[in-house]
């Protein structure tokens, strides 16, 4: 554990807060560039990054703060203390989409195709994000065994299918849906491993059954999308 980069002063840059500003900053500029080769918008595509993050932060937050809401209520104040960790992906998920499709809607542009365009660096950022997990010690496994990482490795070969994907002609969505699927298989197997989320139903996790619907929503989507001429 390293939950401290370095401090400057009176400033302290914490390894977790530092690793999602980079996974951020990764994410937008290489979605935005490949936007433009695919004669989308980048200033558009940044711009939905920047919402979606902000949202995404604030909505894995919560989603965080109430599966522990009897922790937090004994220390309000932690609520707020973002950098000693506790986000959850899918509160951010389910954030950053909802008010990244609200501004896509707002500039009239192909929603499908653009979610493509950033999908694969979303997974390349949660990668990212993940070291930032291990520095810190949260989202951690059994004993001796380094989930974050495993987790950030899964995702880090996530992005390259993904991205060999998107280089070759697809139906719009197709990305988008093969990034979640992909995602909830991982998280899936991943909740096997950590030691942070109690069980709730036949030793499954809350995070495994979202996990399931997202895949059958995903896999479904990709299905129909095979059998439609």
């Amino acid at each position: 554990m390293h939950p401290i980069l370095f401090k400057i002063g009176p400033i302290t840059i914490y390894s977790y807060g530092f690793m999602l500003v980079l996974a951020f900053l990764v994410a937008a500029n290489l979605s935005s560039r490949q936007a433009k080769r695919q004669g989308i918008d980048g200033d558009i595509v940044y711009n939905f990054c920047f919402i979606a993050f902000v949202f995404g932060v604030l909505g894995a937050r919560l989603f965080y703060v109430a599966e522990n809401i009897a922790e937090y209520l004994k220390n309000p104040i932690e609520i707020i203390m973002l950098q000693h960790g506790g986000l959850s992906w899918y509160g951010g998920m389910i954030a950053g989409c909802l008010s990244g499709i609200i501004y896509l809607r707002t500039k009239k542009v192909s929603l499908y195709k653009t979610l493509d365009v950033i999908a694969p660096f979303i997974a390349l950022a949660q990668s990212i994000g993940r070291i930032g997990c291990y520095f810190n010690g949260c989202c951690f496994g059994h004993t001796l065994i380094p989930a974050q990482l495993l987790s950030s490795f899964i995702l880090l070969i996530n992005f390259i299918v993904l991205r060999l994907m998107q280089d070759k002609p697809h139906k719009e969505g197709k990305i988008f849906l093969s990034y979640l699927l992909l995602y909830s298989l991982k998280r899936f197997i991943i909740e096997f491993i950590r030691s942070d989320n109690p069980a709730i139903f036949w030793d499954l996790t809350l995070f495994h059954f979202i996990s399931i619907a997202l895949f059958i929503f995903s896999l479904s989507g990709l299905l129909r999308m095979r059998l439609k001429k």
